[in-house]
């Protein structure tokens, strides 16, 4: 796999949607480049759909449908530099949970959120603690796609609210990249880049 310093990084244009296509794509040709890197992302990406792991706590809890139901995953509008990370961040779903890893073939909650801005030119720390000071304070009845929310007192968890009061984030060990409930964890706060 290629270290997350190698990954390619989409310069910030004043079309955010212009980079985030050219993020998912780099990302595309990145994944193309790694063959045996691709094979164990596809696997995993297709877990939570097989139910391979369903029951509580497994696979299947989240995925397209969190907390138990279904649950679509909201369609990225917008064209502010958080949609533009978020749709980054939305072709990661399904990669394994790691604890410190910061992909791009596994992430921890931090890493998926620095990655995804890194490919539209935004350098965030590996911590969901310093991440929760950074940009401007936003009330939870303020969110919009792209928004970092943070979890947790002190904070300890982060990640990108997808809209419809879902959140991208890379939870914990035993669980992909996935789309979650907003209320399914102790919010407390949120931030705008």
């Amino acid at each position: 796999a290629r270290p997350a310093a190698d990954t390619p990084v989409v310069p910030l244009a004043s079309n955010y949607d212009s980079a985030a296509d050219a993020a998912v794509k780099k990302v595309a040709e990145a994944a193309d480049k790694h063959r045996a890197d691709a094979t164990q992302i596809i696997a995993a990406a297709h877990a939570p759909q097989r139910g391979t792991n369903a029951g509580p706590g497994g696979a299947n809890a989240g995925g397209a449908s969190a907390g138990g139901g279904k649950a679509s995953v909201p369609a990225v509008t917008g064209s502010s530099r958080g949609a533009a990370a978020l749709k980054a961040a939305m072709t990661q779903i399904g990669k394994p949970y790691v604890w410190g890893a910061a992909g791009p073939s596994a992430y921890d909650c931090s890493g998926l959120v620095m990655w995804a801005y890194k490919q539209i030119g935004v350098s965030l720390p590996h911590s969901s603690s310093a991440q929760s000071t950074m940009g401007t304070a936003v009330s939870k009845d303020q969110l919009q796609p792209g928004d970092l929310v943070f979890f947790y007192s002190p904070v300890s968890h982060v990640g990108i609210y997808a809209g419809n009061g879902m959140v991208l984030n890379a939870s914990t060990s035993g669980q992909p990249v996935k789309m979650s409930k907003l209320s399914s964890m102790p919010f407390h706060n949120a931030r705008r880049l």
